[in-house]
């Protein structure tokens, strides 16, 4: 997790606490269902943040007696958590306050507030996207987006990246609603788009908790490295054949590495510990990320879908 993705978030979360104040205050106003909606949104993100915050920081706590491989998995959680915050809280919310003013509309006063208050959300909201989105190009490298997004193991960046994008689609769908419901004198147009903003925000956090989900239970490094990792084990003069390598995510930054090798026979036990010594020193070396390494000396063997063969 670098410095900027903390920064990134930092200052996402005071944009939103603003924003979240000033769509509430315009909603009191204005008495709109879809700014009322955008207010619960930013006020949903500004807790996220926070919470991202603190997986972050208790991520960072050393292993002990309990939890000897460390904590790293608590930014996975609390990634989870947010993911079903946006979907309790924002999406329903949004959605009920958007059938309740279809049902029962009301009239939108000072809309120019409105518009005012939209029209400084969307460039307050354009920049902290394009902020998040040029941090995530320089980690994704030649991947698409969307391979990024699968393969990344740290969430924080792709959960800014989503709240931000939904952010931005709700503050548009907000704008046509409450447009629309001026220009044709239909109120439930506020109402509908208060709607369809609920369901962007249960879209993101479907979407969020889907990927954060695999990351919680302990998803593999990614192929490249583990397919490094094979070969700098194959590379070893006194190992004849590799069975298996297998990696777990401890948390971004931490990698548990566990080989499975077929030592030749005519290597001696104190030639054994050099080799593992010097296979752990090299990939080491390569992969800072990878905290903690097994080895395990066993007899050949083939290795299809997860089983001995």
């Amino acid at each position: 997790m670098s410095a900027n993705s903390k920064a990134a978030i930092y200052a996402a979360l005071v944009g939103n606490t603003l924003i979240a104040i000033t769509k509430f205050i315009a909603a009191s106003v204005t008495g709109s269902s879809a700014m009322m909606s955008e207010g619960i949104h930013s006020l949903v993100d500004t807790g996220n943040q926070g919470l991202l915050l603190y997986g972050m920081k208790s991520a960072k706590k050393p292993p002990d007696e309990r939890f000897p491989f460390g904590h790293g998995k608590e930014i996975y959680f609390w990634s989870f958590i947010v993911a079903i915050l946006i979907f309790a809280v924002g999406a329903g919310v949004s959605v009920y306050e958007g059938i309740r003013h279809i049902l029962h509309p009301e009239p939108i006063k000072s809309i120019s507030i409105n518009y005012v208050v939209l029209g400084l959300a969307i460039i307050f909201e354009g920049f902290a996207l394009m902020v998040a989105l040029r941090e995530f190009n320089k980690q994704k490298g030649k991947l698409s987006y969307i391979d990024a997004v699968k393969q990344g193991k740290d969430p924080t960046l792709f959960v800014v990246i989503f709240e931000d994008s939904a952010a931005l689609l709700g503050l548009l769908v907000a704008l046509v609603g409450i447009t629309l419901a001026n220009l044709t004198g239909i109120l439930q147009f506020d109402g509908i788009a208060s709607v369809i903003i609920g369901l962007i925000l249960g879209g993101t956090a479907f979407w969020l908790a889907a990927e954060t989900k695999s990351l919680l239970i302990g998803e593999a490094a990614r192929p490249e490295i583990v397919k490094a990792i094979h070969k700098i084990a194959n590379s070893i003069p006194d190992i004849q054949h590799v069975n298996e390598v297998l990696t777990l995510h401890f948390g971004p930054d931490f990698i548990l590495v566990n080989i499975s090798a077929n030592f030749k026979d005519s290597v001696k036990a104190d030639d054994v510990e050099e080799a593992i010594e010097n296979l752990e020193t090299r990939i080491m070396r390569q992969f800072p990320e990878v905290k903690r390494m097994f080895v395990e000396a066993e007899e050949r063997r083939q290795i299809r879908h997860g089983k001995s063969a």
